[in-house]
Order: C-alpha cells, then sequence, then structure tokens
C-alpha cells in the first residue's frame, strides 16, 4: 500500500505515526493484548488532550479501559487517580485488577471499614469516602489529576444518588473528571450539564454490544427465538424485526377457551378430535422447572448462565432443587479444583462457624458447578462464586438483580424466570432499562460469539409486551439529588450560605427541572394564544359574558357542594343504624347482590386500628356478617346500605349455628323467612333537598335571571365558549404552579434546612456553631438525629455493646412489614438510651414538619429501626455466631453488612464526640473492636 503513495504523502504518514507512538494512548494501548474499540480510542484520545469524558456504553463494553487510561495517564504524569466505584464489591473487585498491573505499593483501597495503603497514587474508593474528604478538606485531594466515577448512573438511586452530584459540584476545577455510565437514552442532557459544573466535556455514546444478544422464550421442551429473522420489506432496504409467529399462537392457544361440551362448532358439537388436538397443543406449553432449565441450556451448549430470581429464598431454593434432582455439571477434575480454591479462600473460617454459615451445603453445590448469589450471602462465599464462575468452574448461577450492578460476571447466557418484580411497595413490570442492564451480562467479550438472554413462558406472557421490553433502549438518567443537613452545615462552613446556594443550583436535579419547564412555559404560551380565540367566541353584545359565566359556575359548585353534603349525611346516618345492630336482628338489606332479608351473625364493628398499622385508621365502618334468606353467609359494607336500616324483628341464634356448615346455613336460613318472610319493610322516603331552602342558591339564581346576557339568543353558544375557556384556563394556572414549583426548588429546600438549623443552633448566619461543627463530621440518613443524641448525652455512661445496639437504630432498615412484632431489645440503659432516642426523633419530626422538610421528597429523619439492636449487642458482647444468628433470624451476609455499617458510623461518633467530659468517643472504639471479629472480620478486603 505504501508503495502506491507519493514521497510527500509517504512522508506525511511517516509525520502522522511518529507522532501517534509519541502519546501515552499508543503506550497504553500495547499493554492488551486486543485492539481497543473505536469509542474507547476516542475517550482516551479526548482525555489525552485535556478534557473531561462521560462514556455511555453497554455492559461488558469495555468502558473500564477508558477509566484504566485515566490511571495510566496520572502515574505518566506524576498525578494521584482516584477510581470511585458505588459498591465495595467492585471497588474490592477493581483493587485487585490494578494491584496485578501496577503493583501493591502504587495502589490503595479505602472503603469506609477498610483502609489499605491509602497514600498510594492510585487510590479505589466508595464514591462516599470520596466525598466525605472533599467536605473535610483530606490532605490526600493535593495532586489530585484525575476522578474516575464508574457506574456514575447510581446518581438516579433514590437513597444514596445525591453522593455522585455532591462530588462532581465540589471536585477542584484542576481535577479532570472520567464518568463511565450504562447506557442511558438521555447521556447528552447529562453531558451538557458536565460542561456547565465541570468545563469541557466530550461525550462519547457506544450503543453496539461487543457480542451480539440473541432473544428466546422457553416454553415447554422448546426454546423459540423471540423475533423473526430481519427481513427486506418490498426490496426497499428497510429491515424490522417481527415478534416470532409461533409465539403468538402459543399465547393464543393459551389464552382460548377451554373445551365446554355446550360450545357448537358450524352448528355441531365439537368432535373428538378437535379436542384431542388441542390437548396435545395445550400439553406443549408449560413453565419448565429449575433443573430442567438448566438442563435444556447445558444440552444447547448455552452454560455458564445466570439465571434472575428476584428473591433470595428463591435463588437457595434453586440450588437445592437442582442439588435434588441430581444435576451435575462438572467432572471430577473440576470438582477437585474448585474444592482446593474454596479451601484456600475459606481456611480462615473457624470450623464451627463453617457449620452456622451452610457452608457444606453451599460447597456440595460449588462442586456441581451450581451456586446463589444474593446480598444475604457472606461476602466471602459471594467472591469465591464469583471468581468460580470466571473460571468455568461454576456454570450455573442463581442470582437476584443486585448481580447486575457491576460486577464482572458475564455468562454465556442469562435467564429471566418472571417479568415482574418485587419494588419494595408493589409487584410492578420490570422497566426496558432493568431489562436491559439484567440481559447486558449475557455474551463473553472474546470468548462467546454471541450472547444469549432466554425468558421462561409464564401463563399469560405476551410476546409483544417482551419484545417491546427486549427493543427498547430508553434508559433515562434522573437525578435524586436532596439537600441534607450534613450536606448543608458542610457547604455554609466552606462557601458562606449564598454560595452555598448557588452551588446546589448547578445540580443536575436543578438543571433537569429548568430544562423541563422551557416545554411547560411554550405550552403556557400557547394555551394563552388559545385563552383569547375562546375569550372572542363568548363575546355577547348584551353584556360581560365572563361575568355571567362565573355566576353559572357559583350556581352549579354550591349544587354540588350541597349534594354532597346530603350523601355524606345519608352515609353518616346509615353507617349509624348499622352500628346499632346486634347479632339476631332481622333486617332487610335494600340494594347490592345480597339484596333482601337477612339475619345478622355478627355486626362487625372497628377495632379502631387495621393491621397494626400507626396512622392507619379504620374508615370502612361496620361490615356485618349476616346470613340470608337463600342460605348465604356474607360480609356486606357500607356500600349495601345506602340508606340507614332498622331491625324488622329478632331471632335467637342457635348455639350450635356453625356457618361453614350447609345443613345449619339450610336450617336457620328457613328458620329467618318463617319469621319474616311476610314482613314487608318500609320504603325509605328521601328528605327535602338542602338546595331549595338555600339562601346562596336563592340568590345566584336571582342575579342570574337579572343579568343582560341571561337574555342573549346566543346564550348556550356562549356559554359553551365560556366552559372551554375557563377548562384552559385552569388547566394554564396548574402549568405555572408546576413552573413555580420546580424553579429553584434545590434552594428552596435548602433554604428550609438552613432554617431549621439555624432554630436549633447549629447554623448563626454563615457561622457553622460547635454542634454544626459535629454534625459536619456525621455522614449517614440519620445525620441530626446522631448529633442531638451527642448534644443530649443520650449515650453517655453506655458500654461498647449497649452503644452499638444504640447506634444500629441508625442505620438498620427492617426488610419486614410495619406490622411485624415488636423487635427484642437489650435491657437496661441500652434500652433507656434507645427510647431517649425515639423521644428525640418526634421532636425532631414535629419541627421537620413546622419547617416543611419533607421526607417524601427524600430530605427529613426516619424513625429508628431497633430491629438490630439486640443482634448488634449480643454480637459485641461477644456471642457466638450460631447464637446471634438464630436469635437475629437473619441470613449471614445481612448480618455481616449491617454490622460493617454500624462500624462505619460508630467511627464517625467516636471522631465527632466531645474529647472532654465524655465516654461516647472511648465506647465507640471499643464497641468497633467488639464488633470487628469473628465472621465480620473475615468477610472481605472491603
Amino acid at each position: 500500500m505504501t508503495d502506491d503513495l507519493t514521497p510527500a504523502e509517504a512522508y506525511a504518514a511517516a509525520r502522522r505515526r511518529a507522532a501517534e507512538e509519541a502519546t501515552a494512548l499508543h503506550a497504553f494501548r500495547a499493554l492488551y493484548d486486543f485492539d481497543l474499540d473505536p469509542f474507547q480510542i476516542e475517550a482516551c484520545g479526548a482525555l489525552e488532550s485535556g478534557k473531561g469524558v462521560l462514556v455511555a456504553a453497554p455492559t461488558g463494553s469495555g468502558k473500564t479501559i477508558v477509566g484504566e487510561f485515566a490511571v495510566h495517564l496520572a502515574l505518566e504524569q506524576g498525578r494521584k487517580c482516584f477510581y470511585t466505584t458505588p459498591i465495595k464489591a467492585l471497588s474490592n473487585q477493581k483493587y485487585t485488577d490494578l494491584v496485578k498491573r501496577y503493583g501493591p505499593t502504587r495502589v490503595g483501597l479505602l472503603t469506609g471499614d477498610n483502609s489499605v495503603n491509602p497514600d498510594a497514587p492510585v487510590v479505589v474508593m466508595t464514591t462516599e469516602v470520596l466525598r466525605n474528604m472533599l467536605y473535610a478538606g483530606s490532605q490526600s485531594l493535593r495532586g489530585l489529576g484525575y476522578v474516575v466515577m464508574d457506574e456514575v448512573h447510581y446518581l438516579s438511586d433514590r437513597f444514596r444518588g445525591a453522593v455522585w452530584e455532591e462530588v462532581i459540584i465540589h471536585l477542584p476545577e484542576s481535577v479532570t473528571l472520567v464518568s463511565l455510565s450504562a447506557t442511558v437514552s438521555n447521556a447528552e442532557e447529562f453531558g451538557d450539564w458536565l460542561d456547565t459544573v465541570r468545563g469541557d466535556t466530550e461525550v462519547i455514546v457506544s450503543e453496539s454490544r461487543p457480542v451480539p444478544l440473541w432473544q428466546h422464550v422457553l416454553a415447554g421442551r422448546r426454546i423459540y427465538d423471540l423475533f423473526e429473522e430481519e427481513t427486506d420489506h418490498g426490496g426497499r432496504g428497510v429491515t424490522r424485526r417481527e415478534v416470532n409467529p409461533d409465539l403468538d399462537r402459543l399465547a393464543r392457544m393459551e389464552n382460548s377457551r377451554t373445551y365446554n361440551p355446550r360450545d357448537r362448532r358450524r352448528g355441531k358439537m365439537v368432535r373428538e378430535a378437535d379436542r384431542e388436538r388441542e390437548r396435545r397443543q395445550r400439553s406443549r406449553i408449560w413453565t419448565p422447572a429449575r433443573p430442567e432449565v438448566i438442563e435444556r441450556l447445558d444440552a444447547e451448549g448455552l452454560l455458564p448462565a445466570i439465571t434472575f430470581i428476584f428473591s433470595r429464598a428463591g435463588c437457595e431454593a434453586a440450588v437445592q432443587q437442582c442439588l435434588v434432582a441430581g444435576l451435575r455439571l462438572n467432572d471430577e477434575e473440576a470438582r477437585r479444583r474448585v474444592r482446593e480454591l474454596v479451601e484456600e479462600r475459606t481456611a480462615s473460617i473457624p470450623s464451627e462457624d463453617l457449620h452456622v454459615l451452610g457452608y457444606y451445603e453451599w460447597l456440595e453445590g460449588l462442586e456441581r458447578g451450581i451456586a446463589a448469589h444474593h446480598a444475604g450471602m457472606l461476602p466471602t462465599f459471594k467472591e469465591i462464586v464469583e471468581e468460580l464462575f470466571v473460571r468455568g468452574l461454576v456454570k450455573a448461577v442463581f442470582a437476584t438483580e443486585t448481580l447486575a450492578l457491576g460486577i464482572n460476571m458475564p455468562a454465556r447466557t442469562v435467564v429471566l424466570e418472571k417479568l415482574v418484580k418485587w419494588n419494595g411497595e408493589q409487584h410492578a413490570d420490570i422497566t426496558p432499562g432493568e431489562y436491559t442492564q439484567l440481559t447486558g451480562r449475557a455474551g463473553r467479550r472474546g470468548i462467546d460469539v454471541e450472547g444469549h438472554a432466554v425468558v421462561l413462558w409464564q401463563r399469560g406472557m405476551d410476546p409483544t409486551h417482551l419484545a417491546g421490553l427486549a427493543g427498547t433502549r430508553t434508559y433515562p438518567l434522573r437525578s435524586s439529588f436532596r439537600p441534607s443537613y450534613n450536606m448543608a452545615v458542610n457547604l455554609v462552613d466552606q462557601f458562606g450560605r449564598h454560595r452555598s446556594r448557588e452551588l446546589l443550583e448547578t445540580s443536575f436535579a436543578q438543571f433537569q427541572a429548568d430544562r423541563s419547564v422551557v416545554g411547560i412555559s411554550r405550552q403556557v404560551q400557547r394555551n394563552e394564544e388559545g385563552l383569547d380565540g375562546y375569550r372572542e367566541g363568548m363575546t355577547c353584545h348584551l353584556g360581560d359574558f365572563e361575568e355571567y359565566a362565573r355566576l353559572r359556575r357559583e350556581l352549579k359548585d354550591r349544587e354540588n357542594e350541597l349534594a354532597k353534603q346530603g350523601a355524606v349525611q345519608r352515609r353518616a346516618a346509615a353507617a349509624t343504624s348499622l352500628e346499632r345492630l346486634k347479632p339476631g336482628d332481622v333486617i332487610h338489606v335494600p340494594t347490592g347482590k345480597f339484596a333482601g332479608l337477612a339475619l345478622v351473625l355478627d355486626p362487625g364493628l372497628p377495632a379502631g386500628r387495621s393491621n397494626g398499622h400507626r396512622g392507619f385508621e379504620q374508615h370502612d365502618g361496620p361490615r356485618p356478617l349476616v346470613l340470608t334468606a337463600e342460605r348465604q353467609v356474607k360480609r356486606l359494607g357500607a356500600i349495601d346500605f345506602p340508606v340507614p336500616v332498622e331491625p324488622l324483628e329478632r331471632m335467637r341464634i342457635p348455639r350450635s349455628f356453625n356457618p361453614r356448615s350447609p345443613q345449619s346455613r339450610r336450617d336457620l336460613a328457613s328458620a329467618l323467612r318463617t319469621k319474616a318472610g311476610h314482613i314487608v319493610p318500609d320504603r325509605h322516603r328521601k328528605g327535602r333537598s338542602a338546595a331549595v331552602d338555600d339562601r346562596e342558591i336563592a340568590r345566584l339564581r336571582t342575579a342570574l335571571r337579572a343579568h343582560p346576557c341571561h337574555g342573549c339568543d346566543e346564550r348556550e353558544d356562549h356559554a359553551r365558549w365560556a366552559e372551554r375557556y375557563h377548562r384552559l384556563q385552569r388547566d394554564t394556572r396548574q402549568l405555572e404552579r408546576r413552573i413555580e414549583g420546580r424553579t429553584n426548588t434545590i434552594a428552596r429546600t435548602f433554604d428550609r434546612i438552613v432554617a431549621l438549623l439555624t432554630e436549633m443552633d447549629y447554623l448563626r448566619d454563615d457561622e457553622v456553631t460547635e454542634h454544626g461543627k459535629r454534625l459536619a463530621r456525621l455522614y449517614g440518613e440519620l445525620d441530626l438525629l446522631a448529633s442531638e443524641c451527642l448534644r443530649e448525652r443520650v449515650w453517655e455512661g453506655l458500654g461498647p455493646a449497649e452503644l452499638a445496639a444504640c447506634v444500629s437504630a441508625l442505620v438498620y432498615e427492617s426488610r419486614q412489614a410495619d406490622d411485624a412484632v415488636a423487635p427484642k431489645v437489650p435491657s437496661g440503659k441500652a434500652k433507656a438510651a434507645l427510647g431517649e432516642m425515639v423521644r428525640i426523633w418526634g421532636r425532631l419530626d414535629a419541627l421537620e414538619e413546622d419547617f416543611r422538610v419533607n421526607q417524601a421528597e427524600g430530605v427529613g429523619q426516619r424513625e429508628p429501626d431497633l430491629g438490630f439492636a439486640w443482634a448488634a449487642h449480643q454480637w459485641a458482647s461477644g456471642k457466638g455466631l450460631d447464637e446471634v444468628l438464630r436469635e437475629a433470624e437473619m441470613p449471614a451476609g445481612d448480618f455481616v453488612r449491617w454490622c460493617k455499617q454500624v462500624i462505619d458510623v460508630l467511627g464517625q461518633i467516636a471522631a465527632a464526640a466531645p474529647r472532654e467530659d465524655s465516654t461516647v468517643a472511648k465506647s465507640a472504639r471499643k464497641a468497633v473492636e467488639g464488633l470487628l471479629r469473628g465472621v465480620v472480620a473475615y468477610s472481605s478486603v472491603g
């Protein structure tokens, strides 16, 4: 090729090669045994030219190469690089990767409860650690040149997302930011914001997967393609993906009616042959059991596979089902290698704890190549599963969706059992974004030619809906940023109130709110143009028709109001009459499915509270249990009694009466008909309408008749235009209120928080008081409550285990429903201190209500949860793992996670507690020592 170049062109090409070979990117590319993708080269080039970058690309596409190039640049330039991740497991994984490349002396790890070589030039950390360093003005920030924010789309997270924005806003201007995100549909919008707050930022979006993904549905014994092959329609070069017609047929077949002998086809009875054919077709549609699914994938060469089950218990059950079914995916050599690796990784765990942790059952599954992966597992166990899976020694993993959050654990196939999951409030369909995130694990780069996503057939499945999930790439990044108490005192301390307010106005949350206002403002302008047209249409030559229309609306509103009052009064009278009913009363049910004669078995009076939920009073009123004359026992409600009811007669209910016995019901219903069947109930007469005697209605009607427009021949035409004018005007005012509500929303919330903190003497104008400086060192959801407990000396005199129990209430959140039984708490001083914490929270809650600091907006203090207090106390007291886990009824992984969070907050409290005349700091340090032992200490690096 070079032979064809002219001397000038050859010289120019040589100059370009020389220039390229002189770049840091050229040396960096030489570290890899594969060539970089175009989007990686583009991002690295932008980074070397001094720009910040936002890289949005699918899972498994190699975004982290760009982050690793930032590390390379920092080391080459003699500067520091902080590599942040959202979760400790990711930090551990990235730390291990970087140590392999650059050695342990140049790489450190900071994860809140662990510190390894923190002064190294490259430090991997969780995002919260960097946020805390920024607020504390840490010396470690000196010489910082690059910050990599891996999984930056986490800023959408409702609970932790604000941390990402805090870091992005507060990083020094000299720091170059590398943001790595999953594919989001508004990457350009996010890039525009980064450009605003961080300076020149290049947005690189790659939507192509490195390994093609094929979508399937597994029904019965057959794996169906979700889509037909792409086709060229009519030779026009237009390609479309159509839903497989076989799946549509399956859905129609399943939804078709079952055979009924009375059905007729073409005037004749359905033939037996037709029924047999239908039975054969239906027999092909079922949801295969979990072992069947794995066997089928194995037979098709689709292992290793990750099966997502949205339940921890479901993951454990799946492993057991596979073991019981005798499934074995490993040969003897693989079993031996599994055992060797597991024994090596768990050598530090005492043998008595192994039994408690279910080690031997877990090991049996691993040896067969089968494992679970979820947050309830011990971190060490999870890490072993990940390592074995990557090595190909575990071939089937049953996991919850937490596995999709960045862990480097790709598979050939991803299986989704269901398209519905519990979102914390209800069972909801998974979103296209969640589907993309989960199936993004399928296809191992450099190993698989293609990846596969398999959805199990479920009753009522709609293939078109599934195709919509698989074909949609809508995953918008939405800010969850909200100011907090800790954030407020730290900002005011560093920048003063006015500058802090301006900084918060630069948040992505406000950026998005302001952009959305633009569209609403345009709609307001269009509405105002429409109002001008409607105003012209209702113009009347006789007078002011707008005034006449207002009188008509006022009259209608008053009539509706009186009608509602009448309905409320009738319902109240009916409820009162139901409350007077007694067992044995014979009544006439006035309406509904069970209208007619009935005998009251139980008046069904409310107990005052429903299901033990705080604040949820029983509003349904009495719900009498009755026996109807047709022998049915039913619980009736207020809807069956639109008018008051009076007893017609009394009857004795035999003690032997059993409502479940058909004979008992038949006998008592017969006695009821004999006793009262001849009685004709009084018809309820409607009372006089309140509107007849209402003075306001009389005044409005008089004013209407006296108005000049009342005599207009085109009055009703004008009225129709006036009604349209009124509706559009009402809609326009709502839009204007939305604009007002979205403008300066973050700053207004900050103002309310500052006002509350000023009231509590944490702030005095731009000065942070001694109490405020203590609050500035406390990070967490209940920062203000922790500060108040220190301020009021609630924890003074507590022993280490007692303090651990109290601090657990600041971090723990129960997975159980609100109506669970009251948690067990330690007695003595700890119990008194926990009670005092709840009292202080009640005072703070009332104060937040006064200052309109709203928990629903993600701001404010939730009620402390005492559900982990007993477990924390027992573990810090030195009790054994078996005893603590048994009493806590909690998986080992959850126990370790909560213990580590308690340790983290205890460390903050030890740093924030008064140095003089206080026992809290000393108790906190001893509590950390008591908690950081055994299973908690050896759980993982981070």
